[in-house]
């Protein structure tokens, strides 16, 4: 990144782990799986039968007063990435109009937000009794949707579902001001909006950004698509915890979740300036596209992760052996792991050998827009903590996939991490961070 540098200066999560960082990390270093059996919806008929969901919380204890009417017409999505928002900034010890407009010590104006979104699917029960009123003989009718159907579907309904409603929420709870933008590039997105993020801070468009992604995927439309597309595993549901095993020769699928995180980046003088606590540096950024025609997996080389993950190493101008820890996207999906750890050879050579690798969704499981920003978090609370904890569900690693995956918890001296994502359909992303007291 160009100087002056950007630093994480606080951290916010929601997962099936916990409602907070400190809870989610926890889980993590106890090998805790945060996959059960579905029951946000009944899946009878699902192949897949199972996915992370987040704790129970009341959305009306992370919001203020002044803005609680504004609850009907959040979806789980934009809920998840506003209490993740929260914590985030209580973190880093920035005080906004929502959290207290009588001690607000940010210019709001100097503010960024940027969030990762997905594809935010209806509750069906919204729906339902506007489209069976739009039923002639059995038959959906587009004209009697028209001057029937709709009558039924509240006004505002639509407001609930924009991916960029994420990301305004936030901002009108917190009087943001500044750059405020949406990525919708499904399981990259969380990587893309941290480092676009970094990137308006770099350029001198904003002091402090709120960066990262949020998505519910445990929802009918999106299961079942998953479940069709084979992306989700079909094996395992009487033992969810065993589910997900990213690069081990028994894995079947993805497991499917939600979840938010949300970190603060700040330009680094700003950050110094009123003696916040920096977590890491940001100190590269990657980005490329993978050009499969089989747009459901990677090219089998990985090509577009490996662009990626040369493009932000040659940003933090590091070698391979200045790596001390990597979370690979890692899904569980053999054609795609298999992939993944071909590019990620491909960039290190020998030293990939030696590397940790630590794949979190054996336990977090694959919640889309969130899981590059979850995995960024993760990533700097081992740095933080020195320790890395151990991967669940690679007993044996798939052939080919040859990284060194950690499967005993360690305590490690970590200076750089590398974190990498990609997504169906294109997109790739890689992030490297590097603690504050680390060598140049």
């Amino acid at each position: 990144m160009s100087a002056p540098g950007v630093v994480i200066t606080g951290l916010g999560a929601v997962t099936p782990l916990g409602l907070t960082v400190a809870e989610t990390w926890a889980g993590l270093c106890e090998g805790k799986v945060g996959i059960d059996t579905i029951t946000a919806f009944d899946p009878v008929g699902f192949t897949c039968k199972i996915a992370g969901q987040v704790p129970e919380y009341r959305i009306q204890n992370y919001v203020p007063k002044t803005h609680r009417k504004a609850i009907k017409l959040m979806s789980r999505d934009i809920e998840l990435s506003v209490i993740a928002a929260s914590e985030a900034l209580v973190d880093a010890g920035l005080v906004t109009k929502g959290i207290d407009p009588e001690k607000v010590n940010i210019d709001p104006e100097r503010v960024a937000v940027n969030l990762g979104a997905g594809l935010i699917s209806c509750d069906l029960v919204e729906l339902a009794p506007a489209v069976a009123a739009s039923v002639t003989d059995g038959t959906f009718d587009i004209r009697k949707w028209g001057t029937e159907g709709l009558d039924l579907v509240t006004p505002l309904w639509l407001l609930k579902y924009l991916p960029n409603m994420l990301a305004c929420h936030i901002g009108i709870i917190h009087d943001i001001q500044g750059p405020s933008n949406t990525i919708t590039c499904a399981e990259a997105a969380g990587h893309l909006a941290i480092a676009e993020a970094a990137q308006t801070i770099a350029r001198g468009g904003s002091d402090i950004a709120l960066a990262g992604g949020a998505e519910a995927k445990v929802n009918p439309i999106v299961m079942i698509r998953q479940c069709l597309l084979k992306r989700a595993t079909d094996q395992n549901n009487d033992e969810p915890a065993a589910a997900c095993r990213p690069f081990d020769v028994d894995a079947k699928g993805s497991v499917f979740g939600e979840a938010a995180g949300v970190v603060i980046l700040e330009n680094s003088e700003h950050a110094d300036s009123r003696g916040a606590r920096i977590y890491a540096e940001l100190v590269g950024v990657g980005q490329s596209n993978n050009i499969n025609p089989v747009y459901e997996h990677l090219e089998p080389d990985g090509k577009g992760v490996w662009i990626a993950i040369e493009k932000a190493m040659a940003e933090a101008q590091i070698e391979p052996d200045d790596l001390d820890l990597i979370v690979p996207h890692g899904t569980g999906i053999p054609a795609d792991d298999l992939a993944e750890a071909k590019a990620i050879r491909a960039v290190l050579g020998d030293a990939a050998a030696r590397i940790p690798v630590w794949p979190t969704k054996s336990m977090l499981s694959n919640t889309g827009a969130a899981g590059g920003a979850v995995d960024i978090i993760a990533a700097v609370c081992a740095m933080m903590d020195g320790r890395i904890p151990a991967a669940k569900n690679c007993d044996r690693q798939a052939e080919g996939c040859n990284l060194n995956i950690i499967t005993e918890p360690r305590k490690a001296s970590i200076r750089y991490i590398l974190s990498c994502s990609y997504s169906y359909g294109g997109q790739t992303a890689a992030v490297v961070l590097k603690t504050r007291n680390g060598n140049d």
